[in-house]
């Protein structure tokens, strides 16, 4: 179960691909919703990060 411990940091990886997605849209002239969106999932994939490492925190003073 140790593996749990490292996979919170994917959502990082995530977000930073979802935020070079968007900037690539950016420079593409793409329309402005495609943007947008690729910047929210990003924005939730550290949201993800964070609540997962809370969570994460909070089982280990648990145990």
């Amino acid at each position: 179960m140790t593996y749990l411990r490292f996979v919170q940091y994917f959502y990082l990886v995530f977000a930073g691909f979802f935020f070079y997605d968007a900037l690539e849209k950016y420079n593409e002239g793409k329309h402005l919703n495609d943007i947008l969106l690729s910047i929210a999932i990003a924005f939730v994939a550290i949201g993800m990060f964070f609540f997962r490492r809370h969570f994460q925190k909070k089982f280990q003073n648990r145990r």
